[in-house]
């Protein structure tokens, strides 16, 4: 897609306030691909008032037309799922056919789940003698990563206009192109001008803007814990609610009991997708003391695997990043089988995939977020061990279980401190809440319960 030179407030694309620009990189070449408006308060201010003054309406529409809207932005998106790939892959380098499975298909999913949910959810109850209202909560800030552009966005903007809310978006900076695609997806279905409004810019300007924006009345973000941190310190301050999805260190535990193999296989996967840049992936791999030598085989084989099969990581920052904790793994004494701090790749922000094998739970690979493909492989001595080792960080996003026996796995599940558990690789359920514990997060997304974080509720006592 050809980039836009303005950003999308009330129905319209109109100049930015400032001159300044963003340019947007492809990580797989370092090439200047698009520039784009970097948003100032002033801009904020502007979409913030956009939408303030089309709230009433908006949430006035009947349930009924929110969904027939929500359903035309699903049938655009449908309809420009190669466009969305292509661009997906221009700015994250996501390598193109994980693009159109993941990166479209999934968001398109989503958009579909909450045009249905607009048409049949009970915005109105009857509590004994009270009629129990749910009502939009009003003007929300969302600022969305980089890391799965447009789903992030789809998971936070479909909702938020299935309740009756209005939308400010500001999205990451290394991929504002999609989501300028995003706003002429919203353009295309029709959905009335400023209900949904894009200023691309800069975290600590734009976003900063929106988060403290006094007509702000949630602000959702998904990002590192720390911002969430600040972001939850602002809207304290102004009582103001928030819905934070943040960090993880996920783990994923493999019972003497499951098919060592698949676990093994499926679990490297899964940190590998995306170049390891994704929230909830299990990037610490718990294997019992008896099947860890094997274990460790099998990961360091599967890994190799990925060399040629994954793409850059999303800029020279992240690269940097992710090869000085790998570094750091080798200081601390973790052991080396697979990957390396190198670059796989003369051109583009390549990592190596990783893995480290005689991973103690305090290293600091084992605690912090790496958000590259680098996997621990840690070993436990039996179950307390490893529901201890699995709860011992700050985060609790997701995790997985395997066991021969569904019912065994099932039980080590209910134990763990985490928002989300897959059971012998079960598939990803658009349907079902995604959030985290501890310092992974406040509130939900996805489903009912991701409607839900848009709502506040009124009793009426007869």
């Amino acid at each position: 897609m050809k980039a836009h030179d303005g950003i999308y407030i009330g129905g319209a694309w109109r100049p930015a306030a400032g001159p300044d620009v963003i340019e947007v990189v492809n990580p797989a070449d370092e090439q200047v691909i698009a520039t784009v408006p970097a948003g100032t308060a002033e801009d904020v201010d502007t979409a913030v008032r956009a939408a303030r003054a089309a709230f009433p309406a908006w949430a006035a529409t009947p349930p009924a037309e929110r969904a027939a809207r929500l359903a035309a932005l699903r049938d655009v998106l449908v309809a420009r799922k190669d466009e969305i790939a292509e661009t997906v892959t221009a700015e994250l380098g996501s390598p193109l056919a994980f693009s159109q499975t993941v990166h479209a298909g999934v968001p398109i999913a989503v958009a579909g789940s909450y045009a249905d949910l607009a048409a049949t959810y009970a915005f109105e109850e009857r509590v004994g003698n009270s009629t129990v209202l749910h009502e939009p909560v009003g003007v929300v800030g969302a600022i969305t990563p980089w890391n799965y552009p447009l789903h992030q966005i789809v998971a936070k903007v479909a909702p938020a206009l299935a309740a009756g809310c209005t939308v400010v978006l500001k999205p990451a900076e290394d991929t504002p192109l999609t989501a300028q695609l995003f706003a002429e997806a919203v353009h295309e279905a029709g959905i009335p001008a400023g209900v949904f409004n894009l200023v691309t810019g800069l975290g600590p300007v734009a976003g900063q803007a929106l988060a403290e924006h006094p007509d702000v009345d949630l602000v959702s973000f998904t990002g590192s814990t720390a911002v969430g941190k600040q972001i939850g310190a602002v809207a304290g301050a102004a009582v103001k609610r928030v819905a934070l999805e943040l960090g993880g260190k996920s783990a994923n535990v493999i019972l003497p009991s499951a098919d060592l193999a698949k676990a093994v296989n499926v679990g490297v996967a899964n940190v590998m997708s995306n170049s390891g840049q994704t929230c909830s992936a299990w990037t610490r791999m718990l294997v019992h003391r008896d099947q860890y030598d094997e274990a460790v085989r099998l990961a360091a084989a599967a890994a190799a695997k990925y060399g040629e099969r994954i793409g850059p990581v999303v800029n020279a920052r992240q690269q940097a990043r992710v090869r000085g904790y790998i570094e750091k793994g080798i200081a601390e004494g973790a052991r080396l089988v697979a990957g390396g701090p190198g670059s796989p790749r003369e051109q583009g922000y390549f990592v190596s995939p990783t893995v480290f094998a005689d991973v103690t739970p305090d290293m600091t690979v084992a605690q912090e977020e790496i958000f590259g493909p680098v996997l621990s492989v840690l070993r436990y001595e039996d179950e307390e061990d490893a529901l201890r080792i699995a709860n011992g960080t700050v985060y609790g996003l997701a995790g997985a279980v395997w066991a021969g026996d569904e019912a065994e796995a099932v039980a080590f599940a209910r134990r763990m401190d985490t928002g989300q558990v897959d059971i012998n690789g079960g598939r990803f359920n658009p349907l079902a809440p995604f959030g985290g514990y501890k310092q992974s997060g406040v509130g939900r997304e996805l489903g009912t319960h991701g409607l839900a974080e848009y709502l506040q509720t009124k009793s009426l006592q007869f």
